[in-house]
């Protein structure tokens, strides 16, 4: 869709060069939603490309994903053999309502900035114990756990003018055994309940709930909770005014898919036989 009332397009190629922000301004990325509807508020393109920022690095510590690394990207990255969680990001990336097409130009930091409780990148990040660092409109950065960043329906923690830099995940949280459930009203319909489970060295049990909640809700759990223990601290966390509704899905039955998935993952994981 043609944004008829963008007067500008500026092209940084450094951080000192992002023009300060003013009303009618918006970062251009991917643009797979900017230019899907009408954005008659908007006067301003800043255009993220010309910036450069490696799509993926890895470090002693972590995975660095650029706010601008495409979905394409993330998908085809050669993960090591270790990092025993890499199937999460082909299984995340195939959460995606979404085209081959857009998988080549949708980007992860645009994702996590829409916020909507079906995001996919969100779900993996979330999961992994990924961090973002945000670009301060006034100078400065700070760093956001995902799981805190994301604060409820397409609602974040970003201010005007704020912008996503890159999401750090951890090499620890990438050698973890994990699970994936997820869960639509239609077959390639958007996600109504999305949980990964993971386990560490110590026998600990990790969920993470998208999807069917508003924002991502992340449980620790002690080692082989009997699916009771998994219930109860399901049901304590996730108060019913949490999960989501819309025409993917109504609360109730989230709620239910979201304890079935659960349960699931619990089994996978520990070898625990259902109960």
């Amino acid at each position: 869709m043609d944004l008829n009332t963008i007067t500008t397009v500026t092209h940084p190629q450094t951080r000192a060069q992002l023009p300060a922000w003013t009303a009618g301004d918006a970062w251009l990325a991917g643009g797979t939603w900017l230019f899907s509807e009408p954005q008659v508020h908007l006067r301003r393109l800043i255009d993220l490309t010309d910036l450069k920022w490696p799509a993926l690095t890895i470090t002693d510590n972590d995975l660095s994903i650029a706010a601008t690394c495409t979905v394409a990207q993330l998908d085809g990255f050669a993960c090591p053999p270790d990092w025993l969680a890499a199937p999460l990001i082909g299984q995340c990336c195939r959460a995606f309502l979404a085209s081959f097409k857009i998988w080549k130009t949708a980007t992860i930091g645009g994702n996590l900035c829409m916020s909507l409780p079906a995001g996919p990148m969100i779900s993996l990040t979330s999961a992994l114990d990924g961090v973002c660092t945000v670009w301060k409109a006034g100078g400065g950065e700070r760093k956001i756990p995902v799981v805190d960043f994301v604060t409820g329906n397409q609602r974040n923690q970003l201010e005007p003018g704020d912008l996503i830099r890159q999401i750090d995940i951890p090499i620890a949280a990438l050698k973890r055994r994990t699970a994936f459930r997820q869960i639509s009203l239609a077959p390639v319909g958007r996600s109504a309940a999305l949980v990964i489970g993971s386990l560490d060295a110590d026998g600990t049990l990790a969920l993470t709930v998208t999807a069917s909640t508003v924002r991502p809700i992340r449980l620790a759990l002690p080692k082989l909770p009997d699916g009771s223990a998994l219930r109860h601290a399901i049901a304590q966390q996730i108060t019913d005014d949490l999960y989501h509704t819309d025409i993917h899905g109504k609360p109730l039955w989230r709620k239910h898919m979201t304890l079935r998935l659960a349960e699931e993952i619990r089994g996978e994981l520990l070898g625990a036989t259902p109960s």
